[in-house]
């Protein structure tokens, strides 16, 4: 099993290019766990909701790692959850990056938030390009800080989808796997 994740900062494409990589791919796809909460819980999000949400996206996660699919496309993980938590709170529960820590993932294909447009959905709270240029800084300094392996993506968004479907094809052939920083 590859286990590929999307990360980055919000309105940078993760949820339409997990999409296009289990269209092209097939693979099992799991979504960002904080969309589901908020609209069930119908509110944003304070602090005490951290460990929830961390153990849902954990728990999406671990059900979908059980089905042991080829391939396993993450829209994202709990890197999202600490630096949102540290942005919005200016704290986290520290078994949130134990947690990370823990985990095995193949690839994580970071997506630049320069070249694309901001989209409102409701949910989403950083309009402005140097607020997701600095989440993108900080998921690029924590992965790098960390050894995993990751990939920038870029561009517009046929570039975006170009570049991501020809990582994954390249982490398919074994390629991409022993990339400890950047590729």
């Amino acid at each position: 099993m590859k286990v590929l994740v999307l990360c980055g900062p919000e309105s940078s494409g993760k949820s339409w290019l997990s999409s296009e990589i289990q269209a092209h791919f097939g693979g099992e796809l799991v979504g960002e766990y904080v969309r589901h909460f908020i609209d069930e819980q119908g509110r944003d999000t304070c602090y005490a909701d951290i460990p929830a949400i961390a153990r849902g996206q954990l728990a999406w996660e671990d059900a979908a790692r059980a089905h042991q699919p080829e391939l396993l496309i993450l829209d994202t993980h709990l890197l999202s959850n600490l630096l949102w938590s540290r942005a919005l709170f200016n704290d986290c529960p520290a078994w949130i990056e134990q947690a990370l820590l823990e985990r095995h993932y193949d690839l994580h294909l970071l997506l630049d938030p320069q070249g694309v447009s901001w989209v409102g959905d409701g949910q989403r709270c950083q309009p402005d390009l140097r607020e997701r240029q600095a989440f993108f800084s900080d998921s690029h300094a924590w992965l790098q800080r960390h050894q995993q392996p990751v990939q920038v993506i870029g561009g517009d968004w046929p570039q975006r989808s170009a570049a991501v479907l020809a990582a994954v094809q390249r982490l398919l052939n074994g390629k991409a796997a022993a990339c400890p920083t950047e590729c």
